[in-house]
C-alpha cells in the first residue's frame, strides 16, 4: 500500500473482493435456489459447471497474457462476469442458471489468472508474499457481509438479487481498472514487453494447443458433470458419459500443468498437486454446508451463511500466519500444516453429521479447514512463481489455476453424484453428507504427502 503500488493494489484487490462475494453469497443462496428451481438432485452442477467454464477461462487467459498481457483478459473478464450474473439473476429454469454460471465461470477464469501474472510483473519478489497476503484478505469482507447478505436477500426479497447485486460493481471496478493501464504496462521490463508482442510460429503454435487443450478438459470435465448427476437414473447415457468425461480429463488434465504432477514430483509438480487436493477438498466439503445445516438442521440461510463467514475467517488468519517474515523459508512446512488442519476441520464435519452434535460445531470445523486453506494456498501461490522463471510466470499462473480450479470440479463433482445417487427426497440424508466428508478427507491428508514433496 505504499505510493508508488497504492492505487494498483486497490483495483486488483477490487476485482478479488467481486469474485469473492459471488462465490460466498451464492452459496448461501444455493439451497433455496435449488428448491425453487426443482433441482435440489442436480445441486451441485451450479457450482461445478461455473468452475468448468472458469478452467477454459484460466487455460484462454494463460495463452492471452503470454501474447498480449494481461490487460485483455481483465477486461473481457469483467465483462463476462456481469453478463453471466445477469442471466444467472433472471433464469426462468435451472438450465438458463447454469448457462449463466457458466458465462460468468469463464469471466472468472481470464480474471484470476491476469491478477497473477499483473502480481508477478508489477512487483519486486519480495513484496509478493504481502501481495498473496492481502488477496487472500480480500475475500474476508465479503465473507464476512456476503453469506448474511444472501440469505437476508433471499428470505426477504428473493434469490435473484444476490445474482444482479454484482453487476454494479463490476462496472466501477472495470472503471478503476481502465484508470491503472500505464501502471499495470510500466511493470513489465522491456524485454517482457517485447515478448508479448512478438510471437513467432512455434509460439502461436504452442498457444494454440494449449487453448485446444484446455477446451478438451473443460468438454471432458463438462460430460463427466452431467452424467454423474444423472446416474441415480441408472441409464446408459449418463453411464458412457460419465465415463468418456474421465478419459478425457486424464487425457487433457495432464498436458495442462507440470510434467510429473500426477505423481507429485519434487519441486513445482508437488506445488500444483497439492493445490489440487486443497481445492478439491475444501470446495468439495463447503459446498455441502449449507445444504445439510438447512435440510437436515432446519436452519434459516442466514444462520448458514454466518457459519461460513466463521471458515473465512480462519483463512484469513492463516493467510496471516503465512505471510509473517519468520515463515518466509518454511513453504514446504507451512503447506503440510495446512493439509492437516484441513483434514481436520472436515473429519469434524463428518463426526457433527454422524453423532448429531450442535450444529455450531460446524463454524469450528469450518475455521480449521479455512485456517489450512490460507496457511497453504498462499505459500503454493509464492511457491509457484519462485520455482519458475518471469518469462513463463503466465504459464505458471494458469498451471497453477487449472488445479485449483480442476480439483474444485472434481471435488464438488464427486461430492455432487454421491448426493445424486444416494438422496433420498422423503427422508434425511445425513448419512450422505456424512459418506462426502469422510472421503474428502482422505484426499486432504494427500497434502500434507504433497507438501513434504515440495522440498528440494
Amino acid at each position: 500500500m505504499g505510493s508508488a503500488y497504492r492505487l494498483l493494489t486497490v483495483a486488483l484487490l477490487a476485482l478479488v473482493t467481486i469474485i469473492a462475494f459471488e462465490a460466498m453469497a451464492i452459496s448461501t443462496a444455493m439451497p433455496a435456489v435449488a428448491k425453487d428451481l426443482n433441482a435440489v438432485r442436480a445441486y451441485g452442477l451450479a457450482f461445478s459447471f461455473m468452475l468448468t467454464a472458469e478452467m477454459l477461462g484460466i487455460v484462454l487467459a494463460g495463452v492471452w497474457a503470454d501474447r498480449r498481457g494481461p490487460l485483455p483478459s481483465l477486461f473481457a473478464g469483467q465483462l463476462l462476469m456481469a453478463a453471466g450474473s445477469a442471466m444467472a439473476g433472471l433464469a426462468p429454469t435451472f438450465t438458463v442458471l447454469l448457462a449463466g454460471r457458466l458465462v460468468a465461470g469463464l469471466g472468472a477464469g481470464l480474471i484470476v489468472v491476469a491478477l497473477y501474472v499483473v502480481i508477478g510483473r508489477a512487483y519486486p519478489d519480495g513484496l509478493r508474499p504481502k501481495v498473496f497476503s492481502w488477496v487472500s484478505a480480500a475475500w474476508v469482507l465479503p465473507s464476512l457481509i456476503g453469506p448474511p447478505i444472501a440469505g437476508w436477500l433471499t428470505s426477504t426479497w428473493s434469490w435473484r438479487l444476490v445474482f444482479l447485486i454484482v453487476i454494479a460493481p463490476i462496472a466501477v471496478t472495470f472503471a478503476v481498472v481502465s484508470t491503472q493501464r500505464n501502471r499495470i504496462t510500466a511493470g513489465s521490463t522491456p524485454q517482457e514487453n517485447a515478448a508479448t508482442e512478438h510471437t513467432g510460429p512455434v509460439d502461436r503454435c504452442g498457444h494454440r494447443r494449449l487453448a485446444l487443450l484446455g477446451l478438451g478438459v473443460a468438454l471432458s470435465a463438462g460430460a463427466m458433470q452431467w452424467g454423474s448427476a444423472q446416474l441415480a437414473a441408472a441409464q446408459a447415457l449418463p453411464v458412457a458419459l460419465t465415463a468418456l468425461g474421465l478419459v478425457g480429463i486424464a487425457a487433457t488434465a495432464p498436458r495442462l500443468v507440470p510434467a510429473g504432477t500426477l505423481w507429485m514430483a519434487r519441486g513445482l509438480p508437488a506445488v500444483m498437486m497439492s493445490r489440487f487436493l486443497l481445492t478439491a477438498a475444501f470446495n468439495g466439503a463447503l459446498t455441502f454446508i449449507p445444504l445439510m445445516l438447512v435440510n437436515e438442521r432446519h436452519l434459516r440461510l442466514t444462520t448458514a451463511g454466518l457459519i461460513l463467514t466463521v471458515g473465512a475467517l480462519g483463512w484469513s488468519f492463516g493467510s496471516f500466519l503465512q505471510g509473517h517474515k519468520a515463515m518466509g523459508n518454511r513453504r514446504s512446512e507451512l503447506v503440510v500444516a495446512g493439509g492437516g488442519s484441513l483434514t481436520v476441520g472436515i473429519l469434524l464435519l463428518a463426526t457433527v453429521a454422524q453423532l448429531g452434535w450442535p450444529y455450531y460445531l460446524v463454524g469450528l470445523a469450518t475455521a480449521l479447514s479455512g485456517m489450512g486453506m490460507g496457511l497453504a494456498m498462499s505459500s503454493t501461490s509464492v511457491l509457484s512463481l519462485d520455482l519458475s522463471p518471469v518469462r513463463d510466470h503466465g504459464r505458471t499462473s494458469a498451471s497453477l489455476q487449472v488445479c485449483d480450479v480442476l480439483g474444485s470440479v472434481m471435488g464438488i463433482s464427486v461430492a455432487g453424484a454421491v448426493f445424486a445417487a444416494m438422496h433420498n427426497p422423503d427422508g434425511s440424508d445425513l448419512h450422505v453428507f456424512e459418506l462426502i466428508w469422510l472421503s474428502l478427507a482422505g484426499v486432504a491428508a494427500l497434502v500434507m504427502v504433497g507438501g513434504a514433496r515440495i522440498r528440494n
